[in-house]
């Protein structure tokens, strides 16, 4: 019988999560390339598959606790118990809270904070039954507070709050959970949002860097390499911990 660990990675379609999922292919994991639609994770599946790797694609609606059983079972079916689970789902509505709906408000809830925790609660009996597990939720530098991101700087300190929990529930069970809150990563999204203030993504990336101690953005890789190590036998017993994964100092 297969010893080889299942991980799944939601939003792993592109940018951050599509990283972290080649990174744990790469260190010989079986991985569940999970987003809202599976035809989205295809390349993401295909590049793991060209490397020798495993990967299946995998559609869900995280914020559904039913699409999100289902989608688990899937996985638990195909490629065996998953006890690896990376929590990147994420979206945005930025506007200023005079602005902002209740749906904006609802949606980024919903998407980051309930889907960390349909995930969460669907895969950690398969850790629990197994007597070892990883969770790695991603946070943000906004978790501190962003001007125009009340709901995503909200939901992004509620994962650190949800992170530490699940490290003092599950840790007996030999389960860890931390969290990564990266600073400004170069993705679509980033790139989204230079579009919408109406300045070119190198120019948006080039005034970010000079706040940046390290004089540089962040790649998906940057992140994926700290996924990689939570993941990891030998990083059994850290749990409970915020890593900022920002280039340098943070307030």
């Amino acid at each position: 019988m297969s010893t080889q660990k299942v991980a799944i990675v939601t939003g792993a379609a592109r940018g951050i999560g599509a990283g972290v999922a080649k990174r744990l292919a790469s260190d010989g994991l079986a991985v569940a390339v999970l987003d809202l639609n599976e035809d989205s994770c295809a390349d993401v599946v295909k590049a793991i598959t060209d490397a020798g790797g495993k990967a299946i694609a995998v559609g869900a609606d995280v914020s559904s606790e039913d699409s999100v059983a289902a989608a688990v079972a899937k996985v638990a079916q195909e490629l065996g118990p998953p006890t690896v689970l990376i929590n990147n789902a994420g979206i945005i509505r930025d506007n200023m809270l005079f602005k902002m709906t209740v749906d904006d408000w609802d949606a980024v809830m919903g998407v980051h904070l309930r889907g960390a925790f349909n995930m969460s609660k669907a895969c950690q009996k398969h850790m629990v039954d197994a007597g070892w597990g990883r969770i790695v939720n991603l946070s943000s530098t906004s978790a501190l507070g962003n001007r125009g991101q009340a709901n995503y700087s909200a939901a992004k300190a509620g994962m650190q709050g949800f992170t530490k929990t699940l490290a003092i529930e599950l840790g007996k069970f030999g389960v860890t959970a931390n969290a990564i809150a990266p600073g400004f990563i170069a993705t679509e999204m980033t790139a989204a949002t230079a579009e919408r203030m109406k300045v070119s993504f190198d120019d948006f990336k080039a005034a970010a860097a000079k706040e940046i101690p390290v004089n540089r953005v962040g790649a998906p890789e940057d992140i994926a390499h700290l996924a990689s190590f939570f993941v990891s036998e030998g990083a059994g017993f850290i749990s409970g911990q915020v890593v900022y994964a920002a280039g340098g100092p943070k307030d």
